[in-house]
């Protein structure tokens, strides 16, 4: 039987493994900025090929938000490119000391990270993620493969095949990033059976393709991304900062996983906080769904808002859409938040030292705010340089996943001929 491309793409890389993961920090860091400068060398190709994947997805009807997700204009690929060099930077994440002691036998046990193998990635429009997942691979010493999604194929194609040139120019093989040119489920479907071959799959993407992975897969799953992330506006938040946080966290990326989605006002402070909030958002081309409280709030400010059904709160826009809920109290924002959220970023806005702390300790979710937007869940914002994901499980990692999520530990033991008895 003839293997698929996804299937060779994995042995490959299975096969390139051993010589990354025993490669010194320095032959990894040569990779990783070879890589980038490959990248920025053939930045034509790669813009070209990304306007034509552009041009797909106009034809397609695909949404403003989603098509500026698909954007790499020269502008942006350079700080793709960029944080490809931060990460190279970082402290090298391999060989750390976890811990370690001398066993009553008096065997020494060491516990150091090591990488995690063959790490493949299944993404959607996101060329980004292409860099990033090289960049971070490289660094942990773990080959990768990537399985890009059809309305980004040329472009994360063209950026794969530049960054293995680069990587070939340091000597380590390139085959230690592979690239499934095949955009057709069944590829998908391979890299999530690969067992032996991939050891863990990280799905990038929207809550159809990480339910799919999650149930699918017989390979090691890290879920990430789906963002239904809420702010809630305490009695006694600030308008102002009220207006400022939910408006960048809703607008200014709206298709992206850490984009606010829901709106959760105290009922107490709804007729001062409400109104100016929403006519902020309106201004901007938010369209507002909400709970009979906060639709008569805004109808008596004249600020239209349409009537929000049960699957509204649970729902991830990734657009210029939002819910609004008026709730009484810190403890019903954390009981709705935990409800309705998907574990990823969630926000109060407060004055109150106590009703912080409730929601913080409260909310089940990977980064919990007070008195910032949600949009800083991001790698870059967390010095991370860049991130393979955000996971929203809590095993193996939590969060904006860098170069040491990528890592595992072993005991390294050395003895002088004990046996046991």
């Amino acid at each position: 039987m003839t293997e698929s491309n996804a299937t060779r793409c994995a042995r490959a890389a299975k096969a390139a493994a051993p010589a990354l993961a025993a490669a010194p920090a320095e032959t990894r860091t040569a990779a990783i900025l070879a890589a980038a400068a490959a990248i920025d060398a053939e930045a034509d190709a790669v813009c070209e090929a990304n306007a034509r994947d552009m041009a797909r997805g106009r034809e397609a009807g695909m949404p403003g938000p989603l098509l500026d997700r698909l954007l790499l204009d020269r502008d942006r690929l350079a700080q793709v490119t960029s944080a490809m060099a931060e990460v190279a930077a970082q402290e090298d994440p391999l060989g750390a000391v976890e811990g370690g002691r001398v066993l009553a036998s008096g065997i020494s046990l060491t516990e150091v990270s090591v990488p995690l193998g063959v790490v493949a990635i299944i993404y959607e429009a996101r060329p980004n993620v292409t860099a990033d997942s090289i960049a971070l691979c490289l660094r942990s010493g773990n080959a990768c493969v990537l399985r890009g999604g059809s309305a980004a194929m040329e472009t994360c194609a063209a950026m794969a095949a530049a960054a293995r040139r680069g990587i070939a120019s340091t000597g380590l093989s390139p085959d230690v990033v592979r690239y499934v040119e095949s955009t057709e489920r069944s590829s998908s479907v391979d890299l999530m059976h690969a067992t032996g071959l991939v050891d863990v799959l990280i799905p990038r993407g929207g809550a159809s393709l990480i339910r799919t992975c999650v149930e699918e897969s017989t390979v090691p799953v890290i879920e990430t991304g789906t963002g239904n992330c809420h702010i809630y506006l305490d009695g006694s938040a600030d308008a102002a900062m009220a207006e400022a946080i939910v408006v960048n966290a809703k607008t200014s990326r709206p298709g992206v996983c850490n984009a606010a989605e829901s709106l959760l006002v105290d009922r107490a402070a709804a007729d001062r906080l409400l109104p100016g909030v929403c006519r902020a958002l309106a201004e901007r081309g938010v369209a507002l769904v909400g709970d009979e409280g906060a639709r008569d709030v805004c109808r008596a400010a004249g600020i239209e808002m349409a009537e929000a059904s049960e699957d509204d709160w649970g729902r991830e826009y990734l657009d210029l859409a939002m819910s609004v809920r008026l709730v009484d109290g810190v403890d019903e924002a954390v009981a709705h938040v935990n409800r309705y959220g998907t574990g990823h970023s969630e926000c109060i806005v407060t004055e109150s030292y106590r009703a912080s702390e409730r929601f913080l300790a409260g909310v089940d979710a990977a980064a919990v705010y007070v008195n910032a937007s949600t949009r800083f869940t991001d790698g870059g914002m967390f010095g991370l340089g860049a991130e393979i994901g955000i996971s929203t499980q809590k095993l193996h990692v939590r969060g904006p996943m860098g170069a040491s999520a990528l890592t595992s530990t072993k005991y390294v033991l050395r003895g002088d001929g004990q046996v046991r008895g």
